[in-house]
């Protein structure tokens, strides 16, 4: 699954958060911010978990999740 599409860097430089502060706080390294941003890397749930409790949001506030299949 692709992530292309995230308010990640939109939602850290409202916050005036540099990649290295989200880094610290969430417990990973400035690239995989920077991966994340960029679109190139998914975030594990717990990670994707951290970034929404930092930021105050839900997850699909930060990242756009598709759409899954009503199966009923």
């Amino acid at each position: 699954m692709a992530l292309e599409i995230n308010r990640l860097k939109e939602s850290r430089e409202r916050m005036s958060l540099t990649q290295q502060k989200l880094a610290d706080v969430v417990l990973v390294s400035r690239q995989t911010i920077n991966s994340i941003e960029a679109g190139r890397y998914v975030p594990s749930l717990e990670l994707a978990l951290k970034l929404g409790r930092v930021f105050g949001c839900h997850v699909e506030d930060l990242f756009n999740i598709p759409e899954v299949e009503d199966v009923r």
